[in-house]
């Protein structure tokens, strides 16, 4: 014999509270302003206690990320080292990219600041990448990938910002 479930129409989506569709005031960014200084504590602190519901997640201006991405080399490194001069120690260059790799996860915060700058998180290198306005094309499948990293070189971005 066959059940029925019954099924209820209460989605599990939870609304942004900081999303401007829900009422809060629409942020516009230029390139002279930055996003607010968050504390190095805030942004390393991990949401233990809060399960998957009560999350919220940080909010990105993706009109200012797109701008962002096209930022030089040293302008992103100057907005790693005002911003979050803690991840800007952990930033190398690989060619005109900027990468960022953490030895463990980073906070949600430190993610969404992050990606707010223009930088995206490569699953296959495990890093953030800026492309420092400088996007390659994806490679062909008849040749093997090369590793930026034998081809361009790489230096620690505190390096660069000493010399």
């Amino acid at each position: 014999m066959k059940t029925t479930k019954t099924r209820t129409n209460k989605s599990e989506l939870q609304s942004r509270p900081e999303h401007p569709i829900n009422g809060a005031k629409t942020i516009t960014n230029n390139s002279e302003q930055q996003p607010p200084a968050v504390t190095s504590q805030t942004l390393n602190s991990q949401p233990s206690t809060l399960n998957q519901a009560e999350r919220i997640l940080p909010y990105v201006n993706f009109e200012q990320r797109e701008r962002n991405r096209s930022l030089s080399t040293d302008q992103v490194l100057d907005l790693l080292q005002k911003w979050l001069p803690e991840q800007f120690n952990l930033a190398e260059i690989v060619g005109k990219w900027v990468w960022v790799t953490f030895p463990e996860p980073p906070a949600e915060k430190i993610r969404g600041q992050l990606s707010q700058f223009g930088f995206h998180w490569n699953n296959h290198r495990k890093c953030w990448q800026h492309p420092c306005g400088i996007f390659n094309p994806r490679p062909s499948t008849l040749n093997p990938p090369i590793d930026p990293r034998a081809k361009y070189g790489t230096h620690p971005a505190t390096q660069l910002q000493a010399a």
